[in-house]
Formats: C-alpha cells, sequence, structure tokens
C-alpha cells in the first residue's frame, strides 16, 4: 500500500489487547482500523461527531483483516489507511498495519461503508451534504 498523504495512526499495544502468550487478539485489528479511521476523518476536518452533529452516520457494512504476522504486546505499530472507493453513498478503506520499527506488515484489511441520514435512510453526501462530499472526496 502506498503511504496516505495523511500519514499514519500510531498505536502503542496494550496488555489488554493481548492473549496469554502476548499476541494481539485478532479482534483488535478491526478496533484499531476504527481509531486510524477516527484519526484521518479528524485530521481531515470532519470528526464523527461533527458528522453526527450535521445528520450524517457511517455505519459499518463489512470488515475483512488478513493477518501476516503477529503483534506483541509493548509493541508499536503505525496503521495507514486509504480509500479504496468512493462515491457519495458508499466508501471502502483499505488499512495497513505495520511495526513502527521494523516496517513488517503485521495485518491488512477494508471496510466498507455508507452514509445514512438521521433517520437511518440512505443518502448521497454529493447532493444532501456537499461539505462533506468534499472532504471525503479529497481522502481519495
Amino acid at each position: 500500500m502506498d503511504e496516505t498523504k495523511m500519514g499514519a495512526y500510531t498505536h502503542k499495544v496494550q496488555y489488554y489487547e493481548t492473549d496469554q502468550m502476548g499476541i494481539v487478539h485478532h479482534s483488535n485489528y478491526i478496533r484499531w482500523f476504527e481509531e486510524a479511521r477516527t484519526d484521518i476523518l479528524e485530521r481531515a476536518g470532519m470528526s464523527y461527531r461533527a458528522m453526527e452533529e450535521k445528520g450524517v452516520i457511517i455505519p459499518v457494512l463489512e470488515a475483512h483483516a488478513q493477518y501476516k504476522t503477529m503483534t506483541h504486546y509493548g509493541e508499536t505499530v503505525e496503521i495507514y489507511v486509504k480509500t479504496k472507493s468512493y462515491n457519495g453513498i458508499t466508501i471502502v478503506l483499505e488499512y495497513e498495519v505495520r511495526d513502527k520499527d521494523t516496517r513488517e506488515v503485521r495485518c491488512v484489511g477494508e471496510t466498507k461503508h455508507c452514509f445514512l441520514n438521521g433517520e437511518g435512510k440512505i443518502m448521497s453526501l454529493k447532493k444532501t451534504k456537499p461539505e462533506i462530499h468534499q472532504i471525503f472526496q479529497n481522502l481519495s
């Protein structure tokens, strides 16, 4: 994956994220995807909270992860987020989790989201929220 223009989200592995062997439990990578996604949106100028205040919610429709190598307690990872596709109604984001020191890829994955209004109905950001649409367009 090309490193995004937004840079990486950095996460230090916590003890509670690991199993008895000190290896990160697989479910945590999906949580890290969310942390990185939240971070990149905040840095782009539109937090989840700000979007919700403007009547836009972004549920996850799909989440996939492919585990490459193990991550251990005490390590620090960098998570890169890249837009795979965006059409104003849905967005697919790709993630790459790398060891900060060795640059070894730990996990890759993607999430798919849609945009809903306050009543839970699908909306086109391009038509109804052009200022938010532009932010996602800039991430593409």
